[in-house]
């Protein structure tokens, strides 16, 4: 039964995942094919950018450091507290002065 239990609940928590990517990748399409001057305007300088054969790369990070706790007897068979470092790199493509394409990279994107 407990078994179970857990591999519901792992798939639950897999499909949240997915439908927060989804959803912020529905969000940044909006992106496309708008100015590169709003998406500066709104979102603000970019953390890097690149250029290259007339396209412009602007990538936006999103760090962050959560803590997950350990059980409380991790000495006798628990596990320890855990700093996990999660990353999400934006970039979009930029051509023309417009905004042509997106993507998304690392482990908290969703």
């Amino acid at each position: 039964m407990d078994r179970w239990l857990t591999v519901i609940g792992l798939a639950l928590f897999v499909a949240g995942c997915t439908n927060g990517l989804a959803q912020r990748q529905a969000e940044l399409a909006l992106w496309v094919g708008r100015p590169e001057t709003d998406l500066v305007g709104v979102m603000g300088a970019p953390s890097r950018s690149y250029e290259t054969g007339g396209m412009k790369f602007l990538t936006y990070e999103d760090r962050r450091l959560e803590l997950v706790p350990g059980s409380p007897y991790y000495w006798s068979g628990g596990f320890p507290p855990t700093a996990l470092n999660l990353v999400c790199d934006t970039t979009f493509t930029v051509g023309g002065g417009v905004v042509r394409a997106f993507s998304l990279r690392g482990n908290a994107c969703g």
